[in-house]
Order: structure tokens, then sequence, then C-alpha cells
């Protein structure tokens, strides 16, 4: 027997998410920052490393937004579940809800060139992924364009190989600079298409940062680049130190003989994402 999933339910849990999400970080971006603090000998860095501490934790405890921005919902369905409506509008009702009422700045223009603010922040970002059984995961991670803003993508040569990929990632975080407001997590997508290198990486900054590639190839490459990418020194918010990245976490797939895509999609500190199961 299918099972249904009524799409107030799920209006209603983007509305949550939504809120929760934009006002408390993940336990374990709490922790990289705090560890970075301890260990930063740097005073500057060290100071403002203590400020985003103090931030979010200020944030959690008068539950109100880490940091503005807007937000991309990502779904999970079960292929034995039947939804009782339509998944997009149920999605985009409960943005436009928790955006609303939690008085979170509205960051969605209605079209890229005229501009124009569609005030509720909508529409969202959505992704599904069908998967085996009967389960029905949400997750909403809001993401700010100060970061995004300095995500690349590349279509690699195939004799490019590993140290082009990690070339190429090592670029893109310089390039990136103090910009995307360090430090930073780096999503990194290997394999699939132009499009789906992309998705890739974004669904790498929603790993929590304590888990590793279940590849230890990738793994042992994720420990690399994050120790080569603090060695380039760029430190909390661009002024030096240890701390430029919290993380880096690599999703791969297969891809086409002819080709190797690469996408490197940065979060800031502020790395949000909040997940339910319906």
């Amino acid at each position: 027997m299918m099972r249904e999933i009524n799409a107030k339910d799920i209006t209603a849990a983007v509305k949550r998410l939504c809120m929760e999400a934009n006002s408390y970080l993940p336990q374990d971006i709490k922790e990289k920052i705090d560890l970075s603090c301890e260990v930063e000998p740097w005073p500057l860095a060290k100071n403002i490393l203590g400020i985003i501490k103090e931030n979010y934790e200020i944030a959690e405890d008068k539950y109100v937004p880490v940091c503005q921005d807007t937000g991309v919902a990502c779904v999970e369905i079960g292929q034995d579940v039947h939804i009782n409506g339509n998944l997009a509008d149920a999605v985009n009702e409960g943005v436009r809800q928790g955006y609303t009422e939690g008085c979170l700045r509205k960051s969605v223009v209605r079209d890229p060139l005229d501009r124009v603010n569609t005030t509720d922040n909508t529409p969202a970002m959505i992704y599904t992924d069908i998967v085996a059984g009967d389960g029905f995961k949400l997750t909403v991670a809001p993401k700010g364009f100060g970061s995004e803003n300095m995500s690349q993508i590349k279509m690699l040569k195939p004799a490019d190989g590993v140290e082009g990929v990690k070339a190429f990632v090592l670029k893109a975080v310089e390039d990136a600079g103090p910009n995307p407001c360090p430090p930073i997590v780096v999503g990194v997508g290997v394999g699939g298409t132009f499009d789906k290198a992309a998705l890739l990486a974004k669904k790498a900054l929603m790993r929590n940062t304590n888990i590793r590639n279940e590849d230890p190839f990738y793994a042992d490459m994720e420990k690399e680049l994050l120790e080569k990418i603090n060695a380039l020194g760029i430190g909390p918010q661009g002024v030096g130190g240890l701390t430029t990245a919290l993380a880096v976490n690599i999703e791969k797939m297969p891809t086409h003989i002819a080709g190797l895509p690469v996408a490197v999609n940065i979060n800031c500190h502020v790395t949000r994402h909040k997940t339910v199961e319906l």
C-alpha cells in the first residue's frame, strides 16, 4: 500500500525549517568554529573567530537569524510515497510563510534582469532525489549569495587528472579570497555532467563536516585540500591566520569518457541546513 503525505504537512515542515535553519548553526559547524578559535595564534584572526562564535550564540539565544540570506530547499522522496497535493506549491508556501512570519530577508527577484523582488523569498530552488522505500526526507539549506557568487565550475580534460582537480579547487578558493566571509566550507562535485557536477557540489555542503567521503581516495583528497587551503593564509574574514576553511567535502559520480566536470560551491562559515523526516 502506497503511503500518502499531505501537502499541508510539507508546508508546515518547510516553514519551521526555514526559521530554525536561519537561527541555529549545525553542531558540527559550531564545533569547528570553536576549535579554530582555540588553536588560532594570530590575535586578529582569533578575535574575529570569537565574534563569529558570539554571533551564533546570540542567534540561538534570541531566536534571530545568524545571517540574512536566501534559501534553497532540497527534497528526498521515497518512490513509494504519494503526495496529496502539489509538491512545489507546498514547499514554496512553506518558504513564503517561514520567511514572512520569521521576519527573514526576502532575497529572491522574479527575473535575473528586471530585478523585481518577489517579496516572499519564493520560488525556492527545489531538488528531488527519488530513492527506494516510503520515506520522505526534507532538507532546507539557506544559502547566501556572497559565497554563492564565489563558486566556480570547469570542464577539465580527462588528462588533467587528479592534480588538475586539486589545482582548480585551490584556484577557486584563492580567487574567492575574503569575499565569501571565511572561514568557509568547500563543496566539490566531480563527474556527471556540467549541471550534475554543480548539484553534487551543493549536496556536498549538506554533508556533516565530521564525515569524510566513504571512498578512502576521496577522503584523503578532502584532507589534503583542507590543509592546502588553510596554508593559503587567507584566514577568517581575510585577515590572515590558520583557518581559511572549516572543511572540504567532495561528492563524485560516473562521467563520460571525454569529460572531467568539476564544480566548487563555496559556503561561508554560516553553513546552515536542517532536515526533517515526515
